[in-house]
């Protein structure tokens, strides 16, 4: 099949520098369209679906600061350049921040306009081939889900409904060794069903669906949920967790779940990899405009080897903190809510001191009706 050529609109207002640029560009292998103004070239855009755009910022009507803005918002993958002879230092800028991909003053030589041409172009080889690779990787995580749904999880929940019936039918005849090691075999079938939902959460779940219903959340809601599912763990490991909410707190633009399954996954983990008898340390407060959760314990902490790659799929470290299982996805999971919520999740750790995991979250501005927890609690350990 051979290769369609590459498409070049040019925008701009002087026709003189519309006829250059064609001249440049001939012999090239590529097909050039051009337009005199912003409005003509919106409508050439529609229907020329051009790879790259070079387009000036001074010209009648729509300005080349709107063309590139609407550009960015049709087709982020379109590479646009800015050409003008009104170059300044911030107009450059400012058009990059836009989404201008790159910025040639007038006037400009032939050598200069064809080799950031050729830049431009590959710009967007490279744009298409990451939007195709995205394609790919969601289509293999809908059919890896669906293997693991319906290869894998059903025959398992078939095993273990099958194992709990054996178990009940034969109690009265089984040695108690044949018992110890029925529940063994129970005890790892829950756990492999375990794997499989997490598995399922990482790679089936669609955030940018769940992001339509998102409404402001209370974070110290949040924070509390979490506090208590962990509970029970920590006070079967004689760990105290101390919870510290400053409050006032904007609410974010989330969903109370995922964001609560999201802390779930980090004061567990603080509570698996901390010594009994420790304490773990969970504190929400808002900093310029973002609310940040901050979990820290005492507890084995992370290699400094490690700590670039913790929040990978199916990572797991090696150390002590792999002697303690794990399907390799909580940190991965958490990552994805957590961006999803616009947010960023970071963690430091020191070998044999301990972690500190902090979560970003832009705030909403403050709004009444959303209840949250009592200010500065704290969770003391069992007795």
């Amino acid at each position: 099949m051979a290769v369609q050529p590459s498409k070049i609109l040019i925008i701009d207002d002087e026709e003189v520098v519309l006829d250059s640029c064609a001249e440049i560009l001939e012999g090239e292998g590529v097909t050039i369209a051009t337009a005199s103004d912003g409005t003509l070239g919106l409508q050439r855009l529609a229907d020329f679906h051009p790879d790259l755009v070079f387009v000036d910022l001074k010209m009648p009507g729509i300005s080349g600061m709107e063309v590139i803005e609407r550009i960015r918002t049709l087709d982020p993958t379109i590479v646009t350049i800015v050409i003008t002879g009104y170059a300044t230092l911030n107009s450059a800028v400012e058009a990059m921040q836009k989404g201008a991909y790159d910025f040639v003053p007038k006037p400009f030589t032939p050598e200069e306009f064809r080799l950031v041409t050729h830049r431009g172009l590959e710009r967007r080889r490279l744009a298409l081939e990451t939007a195709a690779l995205r394609r790919e990787r969601d289509m293999l995580r809908e059919n890896f889900a669906g293997i693991v749904s319906h290869e894998l999880k059903a025959p398992l929940a078939a095993v273990q409904q099958n194992l709990m019936l054996l178990s009940a039918e034969l109690s009265g005849v089984l040695t108690d060794g044949q018992k110890a090691r029925l529940d063994r075999m129970r005890v790892r079938m829950d756990d492999l069903l375990k794997i499989t939902q997490a598995w399922l959460r990482a790679f089936a779940t669609n955030f940018e669906k769940i992001k339509e219903s998102f409404k402001p959340t209370a974070i110290p809601v949040a924070v509390a949920k979490a506090v208590e599912s962990v509970q029970p763990y920590a006070q079967r490991k004689d760990i105290e967790i101390a919870t510290t909410v400053r409050e006032p707190l904007s609410p974010v633009h989330g969903d109370e779940g995922l964001l609560v399954e999201a802390l779930v996954n980090i004061v567990g983990n603080a509570v698996k990899y901390s010594f009994a008898g420790s304490r773990v340390e969970v504190a929400a407060e808002e900093q310029d405009g973002r609310i940040m959760i901050a979990v820290r314990d005492t507890g084995v902490g992370i290699p400094p080897d490690e700590l670039p790659h913790i929040f990978g799929d199916f990572y797991r470290g090696r150390g002590g903190r792999a002697e303690e299982g794990g399907s390799g996805l909580g940190l991965a999971l958490t990552r994805r809510i957590v961006e999803a919520h616009d947010g960023v999740i970071t963690a430091e750790s020191t070998p044999g001191q301990g972690s500190r995991f902090v979560i970003a979250l832009p705030a909403l501005e403050a709004s009444a009706g959303i209840p949250s927890p009592s200010d500065e609690r704290v969770l003391q350990k069992s007795p």
